[in-house]
């Protein structure tokens, strides 16, 4: 499945515009949700200063909120399109990896929290959509 970009929302945030207000001008893009998901975990989940793991949760669970917009922000567009919730979704194909990096961020918040059914979820469709999303997305 090929989804169309939005190439607005690209541009701005290509050009620097903050990832919360291309979000709001553009709510139905992924990639803006991917972005402001994504950096909401390397927040929540950074070492601290000593090297120890102790995630910010409230950081966490923003990026999963973050993440989950953009994962049904990208399954709407792929229905619109046809997809029947099965199939290629290819990484290769710059426009689908809002949607991919959507889910490969909701698949880390929701291992951050312990919900391991929805993270083995995720995988699984990335996996299905495309395994160089996976590798790409640090998820391998």
């Amino acid at each position: 499945m090929l989804l169309t970009g939005d190439d607005d929302a690209e541009s701005d945030l290509l050009n620097g515009v903050e990832p919360a207000a291309v979000a709001a001008a553009h709510p139905t893009a992924s990639i803006a949700w991917a972005y402001l998901a994504e950096a909401a975990l390397e927040q929540g989940l950074a070492p601290r200063e000593d090297g120890v793991a102790d995630p910010d949760v409230a950081k966490v669970i923003e990026g999963y909120a973050f993440a989950r917009t953009g994962y049904h922000r990208g399954l709407d567009q792929l229905r619109r399109h046809g997809w029947k919730g099965f199939g290629p979704v290819p990484w290769s194909h710059e426009p689908n990896r809002g949607f991919l990096r959507a889910v490969g961020a909701l698949a880390r918040a929701a291992a951050a929290i312990g919900e391991t059914d929805e993270n083995l979820r995720c995988l699984d469709l990335l996996n299905d959509s495309d395994p160089r999303a996976v590798e790409e997305l640090g998820l391998a």
